[in-house]
Order: C-alpha cells, then structure tokens, then sequence
C-alpha cells in the first residue's frame, strides 16, 4: 500500500510517463504544423525547419489550420524575420575572413594555426 502511495507522486518529482511524453510531443507537433500554416509556409518546408517533431502531428495541426483558415477566411500572416541564421559554413567561411583581415593589417602579426 505504501509503495502505491509513494509511486503516485512521481510526477511531482518530474518523472514523466512514456503516455504523457508521447501526449505532450503530439501537442507540440501538431502546433508547430498548424503555426506552420498560419505563417503560409509549405508543408515540405515545415517537415524542414522541425526534423525531431513528429511529422504526421505536423501534417494534422497543418491540416486543421488550413481548413479553420478557409472557414473563417484567414490570411497567412508572412513572417517578420529579415533573414536565416547564418549556417556552420558561413560561419567558417566569415571566421576564414576574419582572420586574412586581420593578418593584412599593418603591423600586426600573423597568427599561426
């Protein structure tokens, strides 16, 4: 009887069951599709940006905004951000730069590497 008593209060020490993980990341799925959506991005575009969500909650939360969309005559609304982050390679590449720069300074010295 104890042992029941003291295994109900798991989740109060932030054991999660595998049900309630599983519940949570279909939720999470299914708003990153339906955000998806409403920023008027492609359902390939979506599957993209978000590869550890699961893709059918996406294509579902995708699906659920576009039929609520076309019902209540909803616009996608474009998003704001000017530009991507940079990728590793572009990082790289500007790190490369950087440092030819600061070697064809006057009086600095090259940095071995």
């Amino acid at each position: 009887m104890l042992v029941v008593l003291a295994l109900a209060g798991c989740e109060q020490l932030g054991y999660e069951s595998a049900n309630t993980v599983a519940v949570r990341r279909e939720a999470e799925s299914k708003a990153i599709g339906a955000a998806c959506r409403h920023a008027g991005r492609a359902i390939e575009d979506c599957f993209t940006l978000n590869r550890k969500a699961d893709k059918a909650a996406i294509f579902a939360g995708w699906r659920e905004m576009n039929d609520y969309m076309r019902e209540n005559s909803i616009q996608a609304v474009s998003p704001q951000l000017s530009a991507a982050p940079p990728s590793a390679s572009a990082a790289s590449s500007a790190a490369s730069s950087a440092d030819v720069a600061e070697q064809s300074r006057p009086g600095t010295k090259a940095r071995k590497s």
